[in-house]
């Protein structure tokens, strides 16, 4: 196969990325209405022509990242491309979802003073702050309630309030928002591969100039980014000893999406290694203080929003949404549709008890990982990405991006084996499920389907990974960091 230095690679890329944003522009989630007439539809032929060059582009960007990894870049070169790369995100329309526009309605809701945990978009005037947002938001979440927490809302009603909810600015400063958790991300990632021994360059090229947290992150604006880069600076602080700071920096991160919480566990295995005293105040501390810390945080966010405690009740809202990737929901709908043909019974409430029981079987796992974790025989930050790839995997609603809050940790423990592999595979496929309007078309997962096909055959029969500056030996206080990656190494991309 033919092949390209980093240098090359970081090019080819970087027009892939600039041709993908360009057929975004046309082929985006275009506002309803854009008083600037920047972000406006062009007629059903330049548009299938733009989404045909973002899908080309998007393609071609994949080929540069798989084959970037091939490369022994050193992370002054991979911090060098992720910036060529992210450049020509910044400034495109939302790309691949519509839900950056219910962010700015839930803002504007937050400023007029409605509850954005009991009402969704619709309520607001359509001629208020958020109107032009509210008429762009998904057609399913139009009258769904906001299930993230105080700290992500006060954020967005800072944005509709300084924008008027204009909405190419106020697009354009949620952006802004995705950008610093992208940098966020970077710091945490560097920090947390060096505590683990593995090389910085590879956690960089696996994690941030994934093609997947750029589409999503950086074009779509989800506020993930966000809780994922809370999370890595609190995991970074309690490798540190600093756990407070890091149950703190945890509490605020629950604050914009709530499965941030399942880290706090494995901060409190940290903890318990490092307590002293009797068994039972090492557990206690273990077990309650990085909880007790993160609650008092969340707490003090809540009450400072003035939006009230209403994001304990609407954390499962979402999983009331079908999605195809969800595969405790498709057995669950698949089993109900069996039940109604055959006996006449509602499907439904055979899809919720499987729903629930895949939930149950996630948290079991997590538990089971942070009690290996414990006997030392998996580092926490890494058992906690694990984790986190289980609960996306047995979520009642899963879309491509959740991919990115267990990968985005394993990238910076553990770089050459079949998880990696697994990961690196899954985010070639997955950039396809979504056109750059953010529906999923049956062709997307067509799409999907190949893209995985071919680079499972591509990893089977391609050369092992040349590692960059791999640092000599973990200096991580976890238990056991030795234990830390038992899985053979792979030929990965």
């Amino acid at each position: 196969m033919w092949a390209l230095s980093a240098v090359g690679y970081r090019r080819l890329g970087a027009a892939a990325a600039l041709a993908t944003a360009a057929g975004g522009w046309i082929s985006g989630r275009l506002p309803a209405r854009d008083p600037w007439g920047l972000w406006v539809d062009h007629g059903s032929t330049l548009r299938t022509a733009a989404a045909v060059l973002a899908y080309v582009g998007l393609t071609v960007l994949v080929v540069a990242w798989w084959q970037y990894g091939r490369t022994a870049a050193s992370v002054r070169e991979t911090l060098t491309t992720l910036a060529w790369w992210t450049a020509p995100f910044l400034l495109t329309p939302p790309l691949y979802s519509a839900d950056v526009y219910s962010y700015i309605a839930q803002g504007a809701m937050v400023v007029e003073g409605h509850d954005v945990y009991t009402v969704g978009p619709s309520s607001l005037d359509p001629a208020g702050i958020g109107g032009d947002a509210a008429a762009s938001v998904g057609n399913h979440w139009r009258d769904t309630p906001a299930p993230y927490g105080p700290l992500f809302l006060l954020l967005s009603a800072a944005v509709a309030r300084t924008t008027g909810g204009t909405i190419v600015p106020a697009v354009l400063a949620m952006r802004l928002i995705a950008l610093a958790s992208l940098l966020l991300i970077v710091w945490a990632l560097r920090r947390l591969a060096r505590e683990h021994g593995t090389s910085e360059s590879r956690a960089l090229w696996l994690a941030a100039l994934n093609p997947l947290l750029l589409m999503h992150v950086v074009g779509g604006a989800h506020n993930d980014g966000l809780m994922i880069g809370l999370m890595l600076t609190g995991l970074t602080l309690a490798l540190r000893g600093r756990w407070v700071a890091g149950s703190a920096l945890i509490g605020l991160a629950m604050m914009v999406k709530s499965p941030a919480a399942v880290s706090l566990l494995f901060i409190g295995v940290l903890v318990h290694a490092s307590a002293t005293g009797p068994r039972i105040r090492r557990w206690a501390k273990g077990l309650l203080a990085p909880g007790l810390v993160a609650c008092a945080v969340a707490g003090s966010a809540t009450l400072v929003s003035g939006t009230g405690f209403g994001w304990l009740r609407t954390q499962g809202v979402a999983g009331n949404i079908h999605t195809a990737l969800s595969v405790v929901s498709d057995l669950g709908l698949g089993i109900g549709e069996l039940g109604r043909l055959l006996l006449g019974a509602d499907p439904e409430p055979v899809k919720s008890a499987v729903q629930t029981l895949g939930l149950a079987a996630a948290l079991v796992l997590i538990v089971v990982l942070a009690r290996r974790s414990m006997n030392g025989h998996l580092p926490p930050v890494d058992a906690l990405g694990l984790g986190l790839l289980a609960l996306v995997a047995l979520s009642p609603m899963v879309q491509p991006w959740y991919l990115l809050w267990g990968l985005v940790v394993v990238a910076a423990t553990r770089q050459h084996g079949r998880v990696t592999t697994v990961l690196t595979v899954l985010s070639a496929a997955l950039v396809y499920e979504t056109h750059p309007t953010g529906a999923t078309p049956p062709h997307g997962f067509v799409l999907a389907g190949l893209a995985a096909l071919l680079a499972t055959l591509v990893v089977r029969r391609g050369p092992r990974v040349p590692e960059a500056d791999r640092v000599p030996g973990p200096r991580t206080a976890a238990p056991a960091p030795a234990a830390r990656s038992a899985e053979a190494p792979q030929c990965t991309p």
